[in-house]
């Protein structure tokens, strides 16, 4: 959930032929490359001919210094320059005797012989290529392009078949049809915009990773590399199946099936690929049980892998899905990786290990949770920024928004993932939560409780949408607090609830602000103008429907129905629906993005909202952070591979 600056992004969060296209090219390309080819042959049999002769060539002052270079590589060992070499420059080879010079020349001619024969049959090769007709040339072409052709596809046909594992119990996926008529009313309003804007997605930008839903063309941004992977697609599936849209679905998943490829040379965000698509691969395979989305997910999980390659194993923010290449943004504290990017891997990675029997993802993120462990935390709190090359703290700076949040929401899910026997992770998002409430958490002069940032010893007293989900996790994380709190953090919640509606219907049009202040005598307001954007982001839709879930207070259904209802009249367009820059103008610009977040989160927590309790119940299924659900895995006795009995 976390954003780097200047990229709205969701938060915590091959090139090919065209169709029709031919596969070979045209007969005049044909012929030029034919032309070429034989080219090619002449000058480099030409090339051959006179690196040949020069070894051939009588005695001489450059001869001999080729036999001096030739006798350094051939003898394996030489004394050392202060040793071995004399006035005269020549070099001295102790313990050898005529016999020994003899070998060598022995060889020496060997070699020549060698490099004569190979010469010989690059000419009688060039000649044979010349004596052809173009359409043998033609042809030998095209059997060495199949063959490449076939080594490729061998080499990325994707991982093995993979070990046969139990599949959790899978509980409440579909209906959940409320008994309430206007609240079922509500809930198909929610089905049709979800509609809507897949439909949009589907006619102008399929293949794409977003939508411009007014130019009505496909949109990608560099978390994504520069390849259509089709993150929309990837991102809506679960959220479709749980509405009910099984064509939509269906469609989605033929073409993930068919262009799905990560063999890419692209680079991408570590940390996005992972929630948006390894995320929703996972999901999608554990609510349709169809073993393609788990082989993709493998597939890509193993791309990603080359990330962790640091000296530290805090893995890079970006990868090359092609050559495994990474490196961090630019922007981030001199080179750090991310604390909210580094530390929201772990249910992904948890699942992967217990799906494939590979338990190298299982230890990547317990070793970056082990690290953290032992290292300093000024006021018990967890800096954004990580050197991944040094193991050191960038600046001081701590936020439960964008670049922080979603590594506290992980810790609290791996525990309820494991069926809350990792206590390992419970006790420190105790220890995490514990801090930040006494260092972070505020009351404004109004009444409005608020979560600010801590920057280098100073709070400032700004809070972001991104931080509005954490309500949600409060009220999620009460059972099992420490020290009976369990009604204190659901109180909290409800607080932070509150001051997030506040953002909002203090507003014109009653979508919140990217972030908000509480000095100056305004209180959840924002003050910047590149900060009263709205881009159909889902924290506080997401809080609502927590709160709605552990309280059944029908204020958050009716916040949420206003939320609804204000993206419905300001968002929507013909073409799907698009952000828009100033949420206190009356006549507010678009932004012109359907992001990806908008059909995977906002509409599934509002569909979720409105639905019983009884579609995706707690006690079976997590949320990842990009609203991905992952079943709860009964371990029981099971260890997972590369575990200790403890760590579960």
């Amino acid at each position: 959930m976390t954003t780097p600056a200047l990229l709205p992004l969701s938060g915590r969060r091959i090139p090919t032929l065209s169709p029709g296209a031919s596969s070979f090219p045209h007969h005049r390309a044909t012929l030029r490359l034919s032309e070429k080819f034989i080219l090619l042959l002449i000058l480099s049999a030409f090339i051959t001919l006179c690196f040949g002769a020069f070894f051939f060539l009588p005695d001489n002052s450059k001869h001999k210094r080729f036999d001096l270079g030739l006798e350094d590589v051939l003898i394996p060992h030489i004394d050392s320059p202060k040793e071995g070499k004399h006035a005269s420059g020549q070099v001295v080879i102790h313990g050898q005797g005529a016999h020994d010079e003899h070998r060598h020349r022995e060889e020496e001619e060997s070699l020549r012989d060698k490099i004569r024969a190979d010469h010989e049959r690059a000419l009688q090769e060039a000649k044979e290529k010349l004596r052809k007709s173009r359409e043998e040339l033609q042809a030998e072409i095209q059997t060495e392009k199949n063959k490449v052709m076939e080594e490729l596809k061998k080499k990325d046909a994707g991982p093995k078949p993979l070990p046969p594992v139990p599949m959790p119990k899978v509980v409440g996926v579909s209906d959940g049809e409320p008994a309430e008529p206007d609240v079922k009313e509500k809930r198909d309003k929610i089905r049709e915009m979800m509609k809507h804007a897949w439909d949009s997605y589907r006619q102008y930008g399929w293949g794409h990773n977003e939508l411009k839903p007014l130019a009505k063309k496909g949109h990608s941004t560099n978390i994504f590399g520069n390849s259509q992977l089709g993150a929309t697609i990837v991102d809506a599936l679960d959220s479709l199946y749980i509405m009910g849209l099984h064509d939509e679905f269906k469609d989605g998943q033929e073409w993930i099936e068919q262009n799905l490829d990560f063999g890419v040379n692209a680079e991408v965000s570590v940390f996005e690929v992972n929630i948006r698509f390894i995320g929703g691969l996972l999901a999608a395979y554990y609510l349709s049980g169809q073993e393609m989305f788990k082989l993709k997910a493998v597939q890509l999980a193993e791309k990603l892998l080359p990330a962790f390659n640091t000296p530290t194993g805090i893995p890079w923010a970006m990868v090359n899905l092609k050559s495994g290449v990474g490196r961090n943004w630019g922007w981030a504290s001199a080179g750090s990786s991310i604390l909210a990017e580094f530390g929201t891997l772990h249910m992904e990675f948890v699942h992967l290990t217990y799906l494939t029997g590979n338990p190298a993802y299982y230890q990547k993120v317990m070793h970056i949770r082990k690290l953290l462990a032992k290292m300093d935390r000024p006021n018990g709190l967890y800096p954004n920024y990580l050197n991944p090359r040094t193991g050191r703290w960038g600046q001081h700076h701590t936020s439960v928004g964008g670049l922080g949040d979603s590594f506290y929401e992980y810790l609290l899910k791996a525990w309820l993932m494991s069926d809350k026997t990792d206590t390992e992770a419970r006790k420190t998002y105790d220890e995490a939560i514990e801090a930040i409430e006494r260092h972070l958490i505020r009351k404004s002069n109004g009444g409005l409780t608020f979560i600010g940032e801590w920057k280098n010893g100073h709070l400032e007293r700004k809070m972001g949408h991104l931080a509005c989900f954490a309500g949600g996790m409060f009220a999620l994380g009460a059972d099992g607090s420490p020290d009976d709190k369990a009604g204190h953090y659901l109180q909290l919640g409800a607080e932070i609830a509150h001051t997030c509606h506040e953002s909002y219907d203090r507003t014109v049009l009653k979508l919140g602000p990217e972030a908000f202040k509480f000095d100056s005598g305004l209180e959840a307001v924002a003050v910047r103008q590149n900060e009263k954007y709205y881009i159909l982001r889902p924290e506080v839709i997401e809080t609502y429907w927590y709160m709605w879930r552990f309280t059944h207070d029908p204020k958050y259904r009716q916040w949420g129905w206003e939320a609804a209802q204000a993206i419905d009249k300001y968002c929507r367009v013909s073409g799907g629906f698009s952000g828009v820059k100033d949420v206190y103008s009356s006549n507010p610009t678009y932004d012109d993005v359907q992001q990806s977040f908008f059909l995977a989160e906002t509409l599934k927590y509002l569909y979720l909202l409105f639905s019983s309790d009884d579609l995706m119940p707690f006690d079976s299924w997590v949320f990842n952070t990009e609203a991905h659900p992952l079943p709860v895995l009964h371990l029981g006795n099971i260890t997972l591979p590369g575990s200790e009995p403890s760590q579960q």
